[in-house]
């Protein structure tokens, strides 16, 4: 192959120069010719995602390409994950649709006994989101990431004509790993089994409620969201006999004892007295007319636990930075299987049934 000239070899030198730059992005509004794979979508990518995401909790450098390899540890089970989030306001005290992408991910591995190891995000953008709203999620998503130990290794973006979307969808996807010896199921509980919840009821989703502002009520409440996974691994190291994991997201506690009592063909009863509501909470949703148990949560874990390891797992979990409000709220039994019952502070008893529709709009 003949060297081009000298001219020329300087031009092509200059070329290639200014194609490797980081392309320049001065856009405020996204428009959809950030979807079209072009040099609009190129510079966003860089500006916003690659500016945030693209460092790892270890300060290694993330390519964010279209797939990721993972290595996992020998001998351990592979875990995975999706879910979508969708909220109103998108920004609310306490957290952000950015937090909720990962936590909820996080937790949810944290959940069948993993150990999270990285995410994926798909995003979802409507034509005229500000770009400076999307910084502020995408900062907020990379905070979250490196507070929970966990990379974003992969990912995609999509524009959507003006109106086809609620600003921002968010999607993310994870995957970890399950040590040799964990196993976790409705199948494992028994009679007798004690219910840990690590914290207080009903924060997020009130939380969520009143930043909407269509009630004239003004309340100190903020969104519990956080990665549980820390929780969850406290848990285990008290209780190696642990049963039963879940965080009791959209329907609160209380579709998350039906799912139990359902699937082990158990009853569960909860003890009213042990529930733990901060003041604020329970005041607003005497209010509200809405009872804490059906309010979701997003940092929060349920755990069944045997009887011999209750107090040990109940201390482990108190000792952990977001467990200092756990409490032992109910118990496992026999009979009438497939009910969850509330033992009132007067006394009394009642069921706890699963709400034929949702007493909140969609919070998560």
């Amino acid at each position: 192959m003949v060297d081009p000239p000298e001219d020329e070899a300087a031009a092509l030198d200059r070329i290639n120069a200014f194609r490797r730059r980081r392309p320049r992005f001065d856009d405020v509004v996204i428009t959809s010719s950030h979807g079209a794979g072009g040099r609009a979508s190129a510079a966003l990518i860089d500006a916003v995602f690659l500016e945030a995401l693209g460092r790892g909790v270890d300060g290694a450098d993330v390519a964010l390409t279209d797939a990721a390899v993972i290595d996992l540890p020998p001998g351990e089970r592979v875990a995975f994950t999706t879910d979508s989030y969708v909220v109103t306001p998108r920004r609310f005290p306490g957290g952000s649709i950015g937090h909720l992408a990962v936590h909820g991910t996080v937790n949810d591995l944290a959940m069948v006994g993993a150990r999270p190891l990285a995410l994926s995000l798909a995003v979802v953008l409507e034509e005229g989101f500000p770009v400076d709203e999307l910084r502020a999620i995408v900062a907020d998503i990379a905070g979250a990431a490196a507070e929970a130990g966990v990379r974003v290794v992969t990912g995609d973006t999509k524009v959507v004509e003006r109106g086809a979307a609620d600003g921002i969808w968010l999607t993310t996807a994870g995957v970890g790993a399950v040590p040799a010896g964990r196993e976790v199921g409705a199948g494992r509980v028994r009679p007798g089994d004690r219910l840990l919840l690590s914290g207080t009821l009903a924060d997020h989703g009130m939380a969520v409620m009143l930043a909407r502002g269509d009630l004239a009520l003004d309340a100190d409440i903020a969104s519990d969201t956080a990665a549980v996974h820390g929780v969850a691994e406290a848990l285990w190291t008290a209780a190696p006999g642990l049963r039963w994991l879940r965080d009791p997201t959209r329907g609160g506690l209380a579709a998350l004892a039906n799912d139990l009592a359902a699937d082990a063909g158990v009853a569960v009863v909860l003890d009213e007295g042990a529930l733990p509501v901060r003041p604020a909470v329970a005041g607003a949703c005497d209010l509200l007319g809405i009872d804490p148990l059906y309010v979701a949560n997003e940092g929060k874990l349920v755990a069944v636990v045997p009887p011999d390891e209750a107090e040990a797992a109940l201390a482990a979990v108190r000792a952990h930075p977001l467990g200092g409000d756990a409490a032992l709220v109910g118990e496992v039994h026999a009979e009438p299987a497939g009910l969850v019952v509330l033992a009132t502070t007067f006394g009394s008893t009642r069921i706890v049934d699963v709400l034929v529709g949702d007493p909140l709009p969609r919070i998560c």
